[in-house]
């Protein structure tokens, strides 16, 4: 019998898909990726094409497996992780999509939700899921297809359109897709939808119900680490148990081994997404952020955490090379930045679809405030990327508030976290360390390890400990006073974005 070596991870994003083959130690083997069409039908509009991303899924697992000269026989289990709040609803008897996924970062739901939290406001359903009532979330979004595309509320009352978010998506087309496909989806992704009561860790019917979405779309509640199916025959991972999954910032928790009650992490993606585990208790947050299942590993008790969720860090830096052509790659950014010794009094304030945690308004919009004459390429593409610093300050801020805890340090991953200016920057304006891991790609990882839990390829969560081990750290360096100033300035800033959107455009 051939020995299973390897745990596949296949990680979903807002950008691309891939799949990461990871040994026993938690190393990675090799990797296949392709990047999807970002779709912008309309302003504030985003959406992806599910068919591209379930081929991509395919062709991504075909690299990794042909790059590291693996087969199926020498793979344990496959994990998943996944944008978390982008919604497909799709035909279950052909497979075909009713329309495209809506990604998290769209806004044409503004208007839904504030019918929706009506005279109650945006927290009417805050108790039971968790959530605020926003355009970010996956329930609004389902609501959103089965008004506005013909025929699909026939359709899903009928029994015939099932929703997930692209985990869902994905399981269901390798375990067999019309033929069998297991449609089900983790306890952190449901949390993730406004359809599940993060306490129960079931669908609530009333929410269903307010928002119009029969609970026959809805796939069952898993926990993020047990079998839930097998690759199917067209798949190249024919009988292997897929048994981990994880929306990606959980996952990403989960790798970076955030187990202990008050530990942290904060990703750099698209956009930036920190949390701190709570554990066994759902906390309720009194300073904009979000109470979210962190994970649940088979029949133990799920653990909680608060998520600080911000839209825009590392799509701002995508928009200067692309929209604005300050920049031909996104590693420019860093060197251009370093040509100044500060952003010269530039703040900008991201807020493309609105700002995120803290805040909450879907009504702001981006802006670029402080400019003088002397200001030049080089402040612009510093306070790009303070931005993102800044942004996860405030977040920090309201986590302190929310959990009586100070945090000791920040654990970071993701794409940004190579940028050395900005993680120095990170760590001075939060006046904590800022520690990296040697294995980056953390969000693929937890995927993996909790897949791998599942079948025994590692016994726990101090197989995931003992794997981690710290790349680079940055002390913070700057005064107080200096801190504090800039944090007045970009706090001044993002007041500025407020209430930009009037009623006649929304």
């Amino acid at each position: 019998m051939t020995e299973k070596k390897y745990i596949l991870s296949i990680d979903q994003g807002t950008t691309s898909s891939r799949a990461i083959l990871f040994n026993h130690s938690g190393e990675i083997v090799s990797v296949g990726q392709l990047e999807h069409e970002q779709i912008f039908p309309k302003a504030g509009w985003v959406e992806h094409d599910p068919i591209e991303i379930r081929d991509n899924v395919r062709e991504v697992i075909g690299q990794a497996l042909s790059k590291a000269d693996v087969n199926r026989h020498e793979i344990a289990a496959v994990g998943v992780t996944n944008q978390r709040e982008t919604a497909v609803v799709w035909d279950k008897n052909t497979g075909e999509p009713v329309y495209n996924a809506i990604v998290w970062q769209d806004t044409r739901t503004d208007k839904l939700v504030r019918e929706l939290a009506g005279d109650e406001g945006a927290d009417r359903y805050k108790d039971v899921c968790g959530l605020p009532l926003a355009t970010y979330f996956s329930g609004p979004k389902i609501k959103w297809i089965l008004d506005n595309v013909e025929g699909a509320r026939e359709k899903a009352e009928a029994g015939d359109l099932i929703f997930g978010n692209t985990d869902t998506w994905v399981i269901w087309n390798l375990t067999g897709g019309p033929d069998g496909g297991a449609h089900v989806t983790d306890v952190t992704n449901a949390s993730r939808t406004m359809l599940m009561d993060v306490r129960k860790l079931e669908w609530d019917a009333d929410i269903c119900a307010d928002m119009g979405i029969p609970m026959s779309m809805l796939p069952e509640i898993k926990s993020s680490s047990e079998i839930y199916g097998y690759g199917s025959k067209n798949s190249l991972i024919i009988d292997t148990p897929i048994s981990g999954d994880l929306g990606d910032q959980q996952a990403a928790t989960f790798g970076q081994a955030c187990f202990e009650k008050g530990m942290a992490k904060n990703t750099y993606g698209t956009g930036c997404f920190m949390l701190i585990n709570t554990g066994n208790e759902a906390v309720s947050s009194e300073n904009g952020l979000l109470t979210t299942v962190c994970y649940k590993i088979g029949d133990q008790e799920a653990v909680y955490a608060l998520e600080g969720s911000i839209a825009v860090t590392g799509s701002l830096v995508q928009w200067i090379r692309d929209q604005l052509g300050l920049i031909s790659s996104a590693p420019e950014i860093e060197t251009l930045a370093s040509s100044v010794e500060d952003n010269g009094g530039v703040y900008v304030v991201p807020a493309f679809s609105g700002l995120f945690a803290p805040y909450w308004k879907d009504d702001a919009r981006g802006a670029i405030v402080g400019l003088t004459r002397y200001n030049n390429r080089g402040h612009i593409a510093r306070a790009v990327l303070e931005a993102t610093a800044f942004q996860t300050a405030e977040v920090l801020e309201a986590m302190n508030a929310d959990s009586g805890v100070d945090l000791a340090e920040l654990r970071v991953d993701g794409g940004m976290t190579a940028n050395s200016a900005l993680m120095q920057f990170q760590a001075d304006i939060l006046g904590v360390p800022v520690v990296k891991p040697k294995v980056a790609e953390t969000t693929a990882l937890g995927a993996a390890y909790a897949a791998g839990i599942a079948v025994g390829f590692w016994e726990g969560e101090q197989d995931v400990i003992n794997n981690w081990q710290e790349d680079q750290r940055w002390e913070p360096k700057m005064e107080t006073d200096e801190r504090d100033r800039q944090m007045r300035l970009w706090k001044k800033a993002v007041t500025r974005t407020f209430d930009w959107v009037d009623e006649d455009v929304l």
